[in-house]
């Protein structure tokens, strides 16, 4: 993309309403723009890192088993008061009339929903296990959103769904979704510590949460250093073996972690010393099982083995896609601007022609540009350098492939790693093979 041409409106000075890293970034830096409170548009640049976010979850879900699905934003009320919920969810949920006077809400989870769809197709036993997911908008009407898009009204989430004949297969599909998800956050370059959570309104008795680590996070957190060196590479687990998962589940669950508001001082003595961490975290996924509670409320049935009829035993498994573009940004930054882990950033380089206008620094930016495509961003704006370092820099691109004359009459860039700062003057192929691994 030729940034002459592109909307990515670059800020020089911090918006008022900013307050915090996440959100002063992501404005600056041209990826969203808000529209009404805890309402976001998504800017060309951001909406790549949305879906860079997406595609992960999507591959580690099929890797785990999970099929993808497409459910309505809009929800018939009287799904969930078949489950007990409307009534009781509270003013978070936006709730319209149609202009048959016929009540329906914006959705802000989707247990009905998949339970009825669940219900009128699946009959028999031999149709379970399933899990589901979708990656959809939601919205939740929160009395103060603020934080940008860590607590935004709208939001962009992934959430699944397992489908279970017994507890055994349910807990089965409870720890490969917590081994897809430990893997998801280490596909996006981030590190994640599962901790044990309350179920709030959807219910359950099992449940951990997902916190990304970073200085502004805004819960307390507790955990053991050995979570640093879990293995989670392909080898190492394999999904279609219980004893694997079982193996994977109590490694988990063995070392201490806990949020501020489960924290047991008596469990964390017993921690080593020197493997005590202490910090800040962003919550960005929980997973839950709920046993029953939706299949009996909503009647949904299937013919066990013996001919008996039985409820399915469910859970389900929520990533906060739009909530992980400012939680990374929080874990990734510096004063310069956003760092991008190489996963998830809208583009893998940046170049940058500093003579704008000469013909053979041109002709190599154009070489460049061919060669990377859609993973380069290039500046060819008539701008000072300083403003198109400082641009580079804030919006954080893994890498920026500088161009001067002086250098381009060798045939050399200056490759600049953006997280380390690291500099050197090299070759056009040996700067393209940096960019491309």
């Amino acid at each position: 993309m030729r940034l002459s041409r592109s909307l990515i409106p670059t800020l020089k000075e911090t918006p008022a309403e900013a307050q915090i890293v996440s959100h002063r970034l992501m404005l600056r830096a041209g990826l969203i723009r808000q529209q009404s409170a805890g309402i976001y548009a998504w800017l060309p640049a951001g909406l790549r890192v949305l879906h860079n976010i997406a595609n992960i979850v999507r591959e580690e879900q099929a890797r785990a088993g999970s099929q993808e699905i497409l459910m309505p934003t809009i929800q018939s009320a009287e799904l969930w008061r078949e489950s007990g919920r409307y009534d009781a969810y509270g003013p978070e949920m936006l709730r319209i009339r149609d202009r048959h006077d016929r009540e329906m809400l914006y959705g802000p989870t989707n247990e009905e929903m998949l339970t009825a769809i669940m219900r009128d197709s699946v009959q028999s036993y031999r149709d379970l296990p399933q899990m589901l997911y979708q990656i959809q908008w939601k919205f939740r009407d929160e009395v103060r959103p603020r934080f940008g898009v860590l607590r935004g009204r709208e939001f962009y989430m992934k959430d699944g769904y397992s489908f279970d004949l017994d507890y055994e297969g349910a807990v089965e599909s409870y720890r490969r979704m917590m081994l897809a998800y430990m893997r998801t956050f280490k596909r996006m370059g981030v590190r994640a510590v599962p901790m044990r959570a309350d179920t709030g309104p959807i219910g359950g008795n099992l449940s951990h949460e997902f916190h990304i680590l970073a200085p502004t996070g805004e819960s307390g957190v507790f955990y053991d250093s050995s979570f640093e060196t879990i293995e989670l590479g392909d080898d190492a687990y394999d999904y279609e073996a219980r004893a694997d998962l079982d193996a994977f589940f109590d490694r988990m669950t063995s070392l201490y972690a806990a949020t501020d508001e489960k924290h047991d001082e008596a469990a964390w003595a017993k921690v080593p010393e020197d493997r005590r961490r202490e910090g800040r975290g962003i919550e960005v996924g929980q997973i839950f099982y709920f046993g029953t509670k939706y299949s009996q409320a909503m009647n949904f049935t299937v013919v066990g083995p013996d001919g008996a009829r039985l409820h399915p035993e469910m859970g389900s498994y929520g990533i906060g896609v739009s909530r992980l573009t400012g939680a990374i940004i929080e874990a990734s930054h510096d004063e310069a601007g956003i760092i991008w882990p190489n996963a998830i950033a809208p583009f893998r380089a940046s170049i940058l022609n500093l003579r704008q206008g000469d013909q053979v620094t041109d002709a190599l930016c154009e070489r460049i540009y061919d060669a990377l495509g859609r993973d380069a961003l290039y500046d060819d704006r008539e701008a000072r350098a300083g403003e198109k370092f400082a641009d580079a820099d804030l919006m954080g691109h893994p890498w920026q492939v500088i161009v001067g004359p002086r250098g381009a009459a060798k045939g050399q860039v200056e490759l600049k790693h953006r997280r380390t700062g690291e500099r050197a003057e090299l070759d056009i192929e040996s700067a393209l093979a940096k960019v491309r691994v």
